[in-house]
């Protein structure tokens, strides 16, 4: 048992190894100069689904932009009585000079709802530059024009942005902007440095109309759970890059339960964990909190057990206080980070035996490949 023991501690050594080299990136992860203001003519798409606490300043940071060329903004939903409709009304009261577009349309093209919001607004969009992001995040003034200057580098065909929580509705939504901050930031963080990682995120996904054609237009990912990554893998496939414009972006986490909490980041790991199994198990090393006091139980809490337990934790905490020190905010208590380490682990365990996913009122089963499947209602 005492091999089991001293595995799980090097194991965990090995994860905070992996923190401190995230928390490196982290520190260095920030725009290198001013941004250039530009004007290109860019289209927001923006599906929606409910109204989010913060949901009108939300949008209308992606219309405070230093850009000096045409923004065109699409807001969708799928149903007339979607309270985000009148969000969408009181943002236009309030900007009436900005170009704000609102489709309302229940057309379905697969199980995945937002992709089906998207192909109905995307018959709306007048500029050559598409932005879809999703409708929890905030952005700062200079989103456009880092966003728009990465896409125009060579080679490049899609950009997309890191993003850090901001808890919105209480405690528990401050508990999933910490796991935001203090556990997936870091992860993409060491997975692009050590290039075992190509993220296409849902915060922002920048390309060309005629790039969208080309990988067949919204339709084509109608079945994806993972339709961020799927559309970023459609462009490399292609031959373009898929890069990370040099943003923090702000997600706006607004649960207000245990229950909520936990079916967002169960749907977030299994859609890791479908994509990359391997990866996703290997996965484990990034949990040296959990994977020590598991250590500790075999062999007692010894000085060595103790050291690794510590070492753990104050990785994350760094990592944290990074993230805080780069918002200006602080996420959560930090006292919660044990609690938020722990939470973690479980969900990534838990994942190992799911096959569905709750999202947007529905449950759907996930086929090896990623494809949502065999939609159910919750109340059956």
């Amino acid at each position: 048992m005492d091999y089991a023991g001293y595995a799980l501690l090097l194991l965990s050594a090995a994860g905070t190894a992996c923190l401190l080299v995230a928390a490196a990136r982290l520190f260095r992860f920030a725009p290198r100069s001013p941004a250039a203001i530009r004007a290109d003519a860019v289209t927001i798409l923006k599906p929606l689904h409910g109204a989010e606490p913060e949901l009108l300043a939300n949008l209308a940071s992606f219309l405070d932009q230093n850009h000096d060329g045409p923004v065109q903004l699409v807001c969708g939903v799928q149903s007339a009585s979607d309270p985000a409709i009148a969000v969408v009304q009181a943002l236009r009261e309030a900007r009436p000079q900005a170009d704000i577009t609102l489709v309302v349309d229940p057309t379905i093209h697969g199980a995945n709802a937002k992709i089906s919001n998207l192909v109905n607004m995307a018959a709306k969009a007048r500029h050559a530059v598409l932005i879809v992001s999703d409708s929890d995040m905030a952005v700062g003034r200079d989103y456009l024009a880092r966003v728009t200057a990465a896409l125009d580098a060579p080679g490049v065909g899609a950009v997309t942005c890191l993003y850090r929580g901001r808890g919105d509705a209480g405690g528990w939504s401050r508990l999933a902007a910490m796991g935001i901050n203090a556990h997936f930031l870091p992860s993409v963080l060491l997975g692009t440095a050590l290039g075992l990682a190509s993220p296409c995120m849902g915060s922002t996904i920048a390309l060309r109309a005629r790039t969208l054609e080309a990988i067949g237009g919204f339709a084509a990912f109608s079945d994806r759970l993972a339709d961020d990554y799927a559309i970023g893998a459609a462009v490399r496939a292609r031959g373009e890059e898929v890069v990370l414009a040099d943003l923090l972006l702000t997600h706006a986490c607004a649960e207000t339960s245990l229950k909520a909490l936990l079916r967002q980041e169960l749907r977030w790991s299994l859609t890791i964990q479908r994509l990359d199994k391997a990866g996703f198990a290997g996965s484990v090393v990034l949990h040296p909190f959990p994977t020590a006091l598991v250590g500790a139980a075999f062999l007692g809490f010894t000085p060595l057990s103790l050291a690794a337990i510590g070492a753990a934790l104050a990785a994350r905490l760094t990592i944290a206080l990074l993230v805080d020190r780069r918002a200006a905010a602080r996420a959560a208590p930090l006292r919660w980070i044990p609690a938020r380490d722990l939470l973690s682990f479980a969900v990534f365990v838990w994942t190992f035996f799911r096959g569905s996913v709750e999202w947007r009122g529905a449950t759907f089963a996930v086929d090896a490949a990623g494809r949502l499947e065999n939609r159910r209602d919750q109340t059956s």
